[in-house]
C-alpha cells in the first residue's frame, strides 16, 4: 500500500432513511483518521455516497404510500412505485447530505456516488457478467429466507432472531388477529393397518400439509418395528407418508418422532435429499396456503394453523399446545415471520473466493483491528455458503440475463443490444424481430455495495482515480457487517481486480442506548445525530412519531419509551461535543452504550476550552506575536517545565494511540491535559505572574501558553473541527507560521516536543498530593471560612 496516501470509503447509508448514531460513529471515526492523516502530510481522499438499499427502501416507501393513500405497491404497479421511490430518494438524499455536512465531515463531495446511478449500474452489470462467464454465477432451486410481506427472498442480515421464553402474541403483517408464538403443538399420525399412532410435536403445525415422511432415530427401540411402514395423513385423503430412520432425530425431544417437510425447513430439506423424498410446497409468495391444498387452501398460514388445530381436535388427533422456548426468525424490515421457501434463484459460488480471502488474512496481507475478528473471519469463510443474489423486488439492479421468448433460451449480456446480437448469430435471425425479456429479479443490495472500493472510482474503466486511489488503506465499519459487506468486498475485489480492496479493517461495535438496549424505532430510543447537535424537546420527538411511518398501534408505546429516556428532551450539545463523545468510547468494544449525558459533559468541556482561550487571549494583549520557533528562555520555573513535560507526554500519547487506533485514549489524553493540567494547575499558577511587573517572566509564560494552545488546537482539531478552527484563526502567530486552516496545519509530532522530564513530573505529583491532603484537612476540620477568618 502507498505510504503517502490515505484513502477511505464511507459505508453508504440507506438513501431513504435519516442517519442514526451508528452512522455518526462511523463518520466521526473515519473523519478523525482522515484529518489526522491529512495533517500528517499524506494525500487523503474520503469518498462519500448513499446506497439504494433495495428492501429497506421498499419497506419505507410502501409504508408511506399505505399511510397516505391506503394503497400497496401492487395497487400502483411497478413503474409508478419505482417513480415514487425516486421522488422520495431525491428529497431524502438532500436531508442526509445536510446531516453529514452539519457533522463537519471532510468528504470529497466531487466524488459522491449513488449505488443506482448509471455509472455504478454499469459496474454492477460488468461484474455480474464476468462472474457468470467464469461459471461462478448460476441458477438453482433451493430453500431461501422468504419474506411473505415483501414477496421476496431476503438476506440473513434482514433476519432478526427473537428469543421467546414463554407464549407471546405478536402482530404479524397481513393477519387480523395476533398470532401466538412460544408454544409447541402436538398431534398424532395414525399408522397404516395398525392401531398405533405416532405423536408429533411442531411449532409450525400448518406445514403438516407439506409433510413427506415422519422420522425416528435408528437406535430408538420404541419405533424400530415401524421403520419402513407408513402413516396416514389425517387431512389429505390418500396421502401415506413413509416412516424413515435417520440419526439426526433426537430421541429425547418430545416423543422422539419428527415430521419431515422438505419444502419448508432447511434441516428437513437435507433429510429429504438423503432419503429421496419428494418436495411439496404449500405456500404462495404472499404467505397464503396454495388454493389446491385440502381444507385450508387460500387461508393465510396462521389462519390455517388455527383451522388445523380445530379439525384435528374434532378427529381426536390434536394433543394440545405447550409452552416451548422458541427462536423466531423475523424480517427486520417488515416484522413478518420468515418462511424457508424453495425458490429458483441466482447464486454466486463463494468457495474459491472465500479461500483467497482466508489466505489474505493468514498471510497478514489483510489485518483486523481488533485482532479477535480473525477468528470470526476464519469461522465464517471456512463454512461459507453460496450467496443468493436475487431479490423479487422492483427497486434495484435488474439481473442482466435475457430470455428469447420463442426458444426459451437465455443469455447473460451487458446490454439488450448485445443479447439480441447473440441470439441473432446463434439462431440466424434478424435482430429487429428478436423479442427478449429481461429477468425481472434484482440483485441483492450487498452485491453492488461489495464493488464500491473500485466501482466508486470508475471500474471497469481504467480511470485516473482508479489508478491513483485503489486499493484503499483502511475500511472502518461495524462488526455486525464483517461478513455481509467486508468479506464480500474482499472476495469480489480479489476475484475481479486481483487486489485486496484495503489492507486494514477497523471494526467498531454496535451503538446501544444508555441501558445497553439495541436502538430501535419500536423502543423509541433511536437518536438522530442532529438532535444531539441542535437539541430537541420531548414534544418535538412525539410530534415526529405522529407524522412518521410507524404503525399507529405502536406510537403510544414508543412515546412512553421516549418519556423515560428523554424526560426533558435532548439538550443542545453541538457537533464538536457529539463527535468528541463518540470518539471517547472504546469503539473496539462489541457494545457502545451512548448516553446523552456524556455529550452534555463534552459540551461543558467545549465551553471550558472557549473560556480558557478567552483568558489566554486577554493576557496576550492585542499586539502579542510569539517567536517564530519556540525555545526555552532560561528563566522557566519548575511549573513551566512541568507543563512542558505534560505537553510532551500528551503529544507522544496522541501519536502512539492514533497509530494503534485507540481514539478513546487520544481524547482522554487531550482532555486530561487541557482540563486538569493546564486549566486547573498551570493557569492558576501563573496568575501571580500576570499580576506582577516582571515582563521577562510574562514573556516566558506567554510563549509556553501559546505553545500549549497551538499544540492543543492542532491535536484536537480532528475531533472538534469547528471550535478548533475558530480559535486557531484567532490565535496570534508570527508571519509565515500560520497555516491557512487548522485542518491542513501539521499534526504535532513527538520529536518536536523534547521536554518530557520524569523528575519534574514526580516532584509536581508530590506537590499536588500535598495540596490535596491539605485541602481535605481544611474541609474535614471546617477550615474553609472567609478570607478574614483564614
Amino acid at each position: 500500500m502507498d505510504e503517502d496516501k490515505f484513502v477511505v470509503l464511507f459505508p453508504p447509508p440507506n438513501v431513504t432513511a435519516s442517519l442514526h448514531l451508528g452512522h455518526a460513529l462511523t463518520s466521526s471515526v473515519q473523519d478523525v483518521f482522515v484529518r489526522w492523516n491529512r495533517m500528517s502530510g499524506k494525500t487523503t481522499l474520503w469518498i462519500p455516497g448513499t446506497d439504494h438499499a433495495g428492501i429497506a427502501t421498499h419497506a419505507v416507501v410502501e409504508r408511506k404510500i399505505w399511510k397516505e393513500e391506503g394503497r400497496t405497491r401492487h395497487d400502483l404497479g411497478k413503474d409508478a412505485f419505482v417513480s415514487e421511490i425516486w421522488n422520495f430518494k431525491h428529497k431524502n438524499r438532500d436531508f442526509i447530505t445536510e446531516q453529514l455536512r452539519r457533522l463537519g465531515l471532510s468528504f470529497d463531495w466531487s466524488r459522491e456516488y449513488f449505488t443506482l446511478s448509471q455509472n455504478l449500474s454499469q459496474s454492477v452489470t460488468e461484474a455480474f457478467c464476468r462472474l457468470y462467464e467464469k461459471g461462478l454465477i448460476y441458477q438453482d432451486r433451493r430453500l431461501v429466507n422468504w419474506s411473505c410481506a415483501f414477496r421476496s427472498s431476503v438476506s440473513d442480515i434482514e433476519v432478526e432472531k427473537i428469543k421467546l421464553d414463554q407464549p407471546t402474541k405478536l402482530r404479524i403483517p397481513g393477519e387480523e388477529k395476533e398470532v401466538e408464538f412460544g408454544v409447541i403443538s402436538s398431534f398424532a399420525y395414525p399408522v397404516v393397518d395398525s392401531d398405533e399412532k405416532l405423536l408429533i410435536s411442531t411449532t409450525r403445525l400448518e406445514t403438516m400439509m407439506a409433510d413427506m415422511a415422519v422420522a425416528v432415530n435408528p437406535g430408538d427401540s420404541r419405533y424400530r418395528h415401524l421403520v419402513g411402514r407408513r402413516v396416514q395423513h389425517p387431512i389429505i385423503q390418500g396421502r401415506e407418508l413413509p416412516i424413515i430412520a435417520d440419526s439426526f432425530v433426537d430421541r429425547e425431544f418430545a416423543s422422539g418422532v419428527v415430521k419431515i417437510t422438505p419444502g419448508h425447513d432447511y434441516t428437513d430439506f437435507e433429510v429429504g435429499r438423503r432419503h429421496n423424498l419428494d418436495v411439496v410446497e404449500m405456500l404462495e409468495d404472499d404467505g397464503r396456503v396454495s388454493p389446491q391444498v385440502a381444507l385450508v387452501g387460500g387461508m393465510t398460514r396462521f389462519e390455517a394453523r388455527r383451522k388445523l388445530k380445530e379439525v384435528l381436535g374434532v378427529m381426536g388427533l390434536f394433543h394440545g399446545d405447550k409452552e416451548h422456548p422458541t427462536v423466531l426468525p423475523i424480517c427486520s424490515r417488515s416484522g413478518d415471520v420468515i418462511e424457508p421457501r424453495l425458490k429458483k434463484q441466482w447464486f454466486l459460488d463463494c468457495r474459491g473466493m472465500a479461500d483467497k480471502a482466508l489466505e489474505a488474512v493468514e498471510t497478514n496481507r489483510l489485518t483486523f483491528i481488533p485482532d479477535y475478528n480473525r477468528k470470526v473471519w476464519r469461522e465464517w469463510l471456512s463454512d461459507v455458503q453460496d450467496w443468493c443474489l436475487s431479490r423479487q423486488l422492483w427497486w434495484g439492479h435488474q439481473i442482466p440475463v435475457y430470455c428469447h421468448k420463442e426458444s426459451g433460451q437465455t443469455v447473460c449480456a451487458r446490454t439488450l443490444g448485445e443479447a439480441k446480437h447473440y441470439f441473432a448469430t446463434k439462431l440466424g435471425l434478424d435482430e429487429k424481430i428478436i423479442q427478449l425479456s429481461q429477468d425481472e429479479d434484482v440483485l441483492d443490495t450487498w452485491f453492488s455495495s461489495a464493488l464500491l472500493p473500485f466501482s466508486a472510482l470508475g471500474w471497469p474503466t481504467q480511470t485516473p482515480d482508479l489508478a491513483a486511489y485503489f486499493p484503499q488503506q483502511l475500511m472502518e465499519t461495524g462488526q455486525d457487517i464483517l461478513f455481509f459487506w467486508v468479506a464480500r468486498m474482499v472476495m469480489l475485489s480479489l476475484e475481479l481486480t486481483g487486489k485486496l480492496p484495503f489492507d486494514k479493517v477497523l471494526l467498531h461495535g454496535m451503538v446501544r442506548d444508555s441501558h445497553g438496549r439495541k436502538m430501535s424505532k419500536s423502543l423509541g430510543n433511536v437518536i438522530d445525530p442532529l438532535d444531539v447537535v441542535d437539541g430537541v424537546s420531548l414534544e418535538e420527538l412525539h410530534a415526529r412519531l405522529e407524522s412518521g411511518n410507524l404503525d399507529p398501534r405502536e406510537v403510544e408505546k414508543v412515546k412512553e419509551g421516549q418519556r423515560k429516556d428523554f424526560p426533558n428532551g435532548i439538550a443542545t450539545c453541538g457537533a464538536d461535543a457529539l463527535r468528541l463523545t463518540l470518539c471517547s468510547y472504546n469503539v473496539k468494544n462489541v457494545d457502545i452504550n451512548f448516553n446523552v449525558e456524556h455529550a452534555e459533559s463534552k459540551r461543558r468541556f467545549c465551553n471550558k476550552v472557549w473560556q480558557s482561550f478567552k483568558f489566554i487571549f486577554h493576557h496576550f494583549g492585542e499586539n502579542y506575536k510569539p517567536d517564530y520557533h519556540f525555545q526555552l528562555r532560561g528563566n522557566e520555573s519548575g511549573t513551566d517545565m512541568w507543563i512542558l513535560s505534560r505537553l510532551s507526554h500528551t503529544v507522544q500519547s496522541c501519536d502512539q494511540h492514533f497509530r494503534s487506533y485507540d481514539l478513546h485514549v487520544v481524547t482522554s489524553a487531550l482532555l486530561t491535559f487541557w482540563h486538569q493540567d493546564l486549566c486547573d494547575v498551570y493557569l492558576e499558577s501563573v496568575k501571580p505572574v500576570f499580576a506582577s511587573q516582571d515582563v521577562e517572566r510574562q514573556r516566558t509564560v506567554w510563549q509556553i501558553l501559546h505553545l500549549c494552545a497551538d499544540t492543543f488546537l492542532r491535536s484536537m482539531a480532528p475531533f472538534m473541527p469547528f471550535i478548533c478552527e475558530e480559535l486557531y484563526q484567532r490565535l496570534p502567530y508570527s508571519e509565515g507560521r500560520k497555516a491557512e486552516s487548522v485542518c491542513v496545519a501539521t499534526y504535532p509530532k513527538p520529536e518536536m516536543y523534547p521536554w518530557s522530564n520524569e523528575n519534574v513530573d514526580t516532584s509536581m505529583s508530590s506537590v499536588q498530593e500535598m495540596i490535596s491532603h491539605v485541602q481535605k484537612l481544611r474541609k474535614d476540620y471546617k477550615m474553609m471560612g472567609s478570607k478574614s477568618q483564614g
